[in-house]
């Protein structure tokens, strides 16, 4: 296998018996980005930056206080402030935006000893499903460049299944890291909420965002997750609550495991090339011991406009310290304050912004709020007892990423409902905050990848990861790579 193929796991194994430098390793990533700088995966890499961090790896393995991370070339997307290095959030509002201090998640990773390759694309302020919001342009897609990768966070997607990193992180609102993960052939994980803190990752919907893995393996998503994971006191929705070495159950067998199969996930909307392979998947893991069962989540068809409530409300809300005046973009010429801030952000924003803003506006406005946003927050909880009431039946949910698969630019742009729909097994996970992860299950007829969910109780990933890792082991679609890659 070639070096840029290798798991995390893999990587540091010959970093750990000096059979390559972390140097080395950086500088073999760093020139796939640059030769296949095409694809629009990156918005920032910084070579110097990135030799210095190995070269203060490689010091580190050599003095034998190395952790499974450390000399690791990674990606984040650019959600994450980052001290000294440009994060853009994907939007001309922050295009000249260079945080003055690093999030939690790249606090943890530096401390760990990894390598920070560059910064990812992604759809404005995360806002979308396809990557085509970005204010940098489109992300490709490595399996078909005529394709999203899937969204938002679709260039660390891109990245890790066209090996211009070994793994990179995303965050997910309503999917957004699995749906990308399913379009784009590889794992990923959005942990429980809370599990990730959220200090100094740019808020788009408060109550929602969740930083998670995107890899190559489960295996991966574990060491990643290992790192990630933990409370954090700058953040008030953090939760303490202990954290699991990942990789410890990761073998663990799957026989009697309960596998729900929602009914409501297998109806109209989702193509047949898609539930095939869903079903052969589920026909392995019975195989492997388990066994399915029904489940309903009855409530689940309404997720799609109880997020469309709910969401950009919240954005509306932390969208609004965008206004030209502290940091970031500004327009040029203005005649007073408030047209200072009307052109600002009219020039900053991207239209999907505008949409979402407009609407959470309108939502949470006088004489509406009882009738959107507090019946949405009901629906919530609705939909979040629907999986409690779920999982007394089984240990895991599982089904469909995504209804299709990747899906040609431009062909959903101009309908945005068509558009949200692709998130529709994705959001209720995020309204009831449990965990959940796409995994590679197979291709269609046009060679695009298909995801294969994973629905978990309140911080069980170590389940999650255990199921991911043992159909991992028993097929290969995690393996396969792009053409040209």
């Amino acid at each position: 296998m070639s070096l840029y193929r290798s798991t995390l796991a893999g990587l540091y194994k010959l970093l750990k018996k000096k059979e390559i430098s972390s140097q080395e390793l950086t500088q073999v990533y760093l020139d796939r980005i640059e030769a296949h700088s095409d694809l629009n995966a990156f918005v920032t890499v910084d070579r110097t930056r990135a030799l210095a961090q190995a070269q203060a790896a490689d010091a580190r393995l050599h003095a034998g206080t190395g952790t499974p991370l450390t000399g690791i070339p990674l990606a984040q997307k650019d959600i994450f402030c980052t001290e000294g290095l440009l994060t853009t959030c994907g939007s001309r509002m922050l295009a000249n935006f260079v945080a003055p201090y690093d999030a939690t998640v790249i606090s943890r990773f530096n401390d760990a000893g990894s390598v920070l390759l560059g910064k990812t694309n992604m759809d404005e302020f995360a806002m979308g499903s396809s990557n085509e919001t970005s204010f940098f342009g489109p992300v490709l897609n490595p399996w078909d460049r005529r394709c999203v990768p899937g969204g938002s966070s679709g260039g660390s997607a891109a990245a890790v299944a066209a090996c211009l990193a070994p793994a990179a992180t995303g965050t997910d609102t309503g999917g957004s890291i699995r749906q990308p993960a399913a379009l784009s052939g590889i794992t990923g994980l959005k942990p429980s909420y809370g599990r990730v803190s959220r200090f100094g990752m740019i808020a788009f919907a408060s109550s929602l965002d969740q930083a998670g893995p995107m890899t190559r393996s489960a295996e991966d998503a574990a060491l990643m997750l290992n790192v990630m994971a933990g409370f954090d006191p700058r953040d008030s929705t953090s939760v303490d609550r202990p954290v699991p070495d990942y990789t410890r159950t990761l073998d663990e067998p799957l026989a009697g495991l309960r596998i729900g199969l929602p009914r409501e996930y297998f109806g109209h909307g989702l193509a047949a090339e898609v539930g095939r392979a869903i079903e052969a998947a589920l026909e392995q893991y019975r195989r492997l011991g388990a066994k399915t069962v029904d489940v309903s989540l009855p409530n689940s068809g309404l997720a799609i406009p109880c997020y469309y409530v709910l969401a950009p409300a919240e954005a509306s809300s932390n969208l609004a310290r965008y206004d030209g005046v502290r940091y970031g973009y500004r327009a040029p010429e203005y005649a007073d304050l408030w047209e200072l801030y009307s052109k600002t952000r009219a020039q900053g924003f991207g239209a999907e912004v505008k949409r979402r803003i407009m609407i959470g506006t309108y939502a949470l406005s006088a004489g509406y709020y009882d009738a959107y946003y507090l019946k949405a927050q009901k629906l919530r909880r609705l939909i979040s007892a629907d999986f409690a009431s779920a999982f007394e039946h089984c240990d895991v949910i599982m089904g469909p990423t995504s209804p299709g698969t990747a899906f040609e630019f431009g062909s959903r742009s101009g309908d945005p409902v068509a558009m949200y729909l692709s998130d529709i097994y994705t959001i209720s996970v995020n309204l009831a905050g449990l965990p959940g992860m796409s995994v590679p299950a197979g291709f269609d007829s046009g060679n695009r990848p298909i995801g294969l969910q994973i629905i978990g109780r309140y911080f069980d990933e170590a389940k999650l990861l255990n199921v991911a890792h043992r159909f991992q082991q028993v097929t290969d679609w995690h393996l396969r790579v792009p053409e040209g890659f």
